[in-house]
């Protein structure tokens, strides 16, 4: 039934016209039941998969390595499940400590837009992006324009689920990271209001409302940093074996090597799993202790 289904989607959908979202939505509909289906006790590995691609996951960052060091274990594990993913870098990371022997700021932009490619590779990223604001400098930015941007990256990949920093600026406290919290919640509530940002409704746009907005959070804070305040833990995931995927992620970035220990040291602390704060939701009620970010989320 999986396979039926994936092949019939797959080798139809694309000729169908979606500006009525007739047949998609049928499709959907007849897919739906399979993502509920049980698992065979002889499936790869005996982990929940998704199917058809259908479910789109999106991370919203602040430099090249986030995506690894914040999120590497949860990309990679629900690619995994066939889940299409998105991750929107901020900034090229030009103002970096650790130069990589880079000789100027542009030098060292390209540098780090090269190490995220190879990193959200290892991740299997769908859909990587880096939108060259200033590093460092996100607190400063008219707050309009870049969430107007986001907003239209998710009104276009039309996430279920989106992922980013908390406001606490992650465990490093960067007023970087909390920006980028602050910027990707505004645009996560604006993306699905016909009154905001009405110019973007052309070509296909169209106002999307994300299902789930979630902030990494964590139970520790880099030694010898301000004090930093969490959000509690509503989800955790099991990252299974991809914690050494995560790990080697992050080392793609080798214009950072002077970090890799002390991430590493600090990664496996935390061992195989991630946690999450449950920010928002379209559906109403108390929040539940989860294992599955796409928990209650709807095709």
């Amino acid at each position: 039934m999986r396979d039926f289904a994936k092949s019939f989607l797959n080798g139809r959908s694309e000729s169908l016209d979606d500006k009525s979202g007739h047949w998609r939505k049928a499709l959907q509909h007849f897919c739906q039941p399979l993502h509920s289906m049980p698992v065979p006790a002889d499936a790869p590995g005996g982990r929940i998969r998704y199917n058809l691609g259908m479910f789109r996951l999106m991370c919203v960052t602040a430099h090249p390595d986030d995506e690894a060091g914040n999120f590497g274990g949860t990309l990679r594990t629900y690619s995994g499940r066939e889940v299409e993913t998105c991750v929107i870098c901020l900034t090229p990371g030009q103002a970096a400590s650790n130069r990589g022997g880079a000789n100027s700021d542009q030098e060292l932009a390209a540098m780090r837009k090269r190490e995220f490619a190879a990193s959200c590779e290892i991740l299997r990223v769908s859909r990587p992006l880096i939108l060259d604001y200033p590093d460092g400098q996100l607190y400063r930015l008219e707050l309009n324009r870049v969430v107007y941007e986001l907003t239209l990256n998710i009104r276009q990949f039309r996430p279920h689920v989106m992922l980013t920093i908390g406001p606490e600026g992650g465990v490093t406290g960067h007023p970087d990271h909390s920006m980028a919290g602050v910027f990707a919640a505004l645009a996560f509530h604006w993306a699905g209001r016909a009154n905001r940002y009405a110019d973007q409704m052309q070509s296909g746009v169209e106002p999307h409302r994300t299902q789930k907005l979630y902030y990494g959070t964590a139970d520790f804070a880099l030694p010898g940093r301000q004090p930093i305040t969490f959000s509690p833990q509503t989800a955790v995931i099991d990252i299974g074996n991809h914690l050494e995927t995560k790990i080697a992620a992050f080392k793609a970035h080798t214009s950072q090597a002077p970090l890799f220990s002390l991430f590493e040291e600090n990664v496996r602390k935390r061992g195989n799993t991630e946690m999450f704060n449950l920010a928002a939701s379209v559906k109403p009620g108390p929040v539940q202790h989860e294992t599955d970010l796409f928990e209650g989320v709807e095709p």
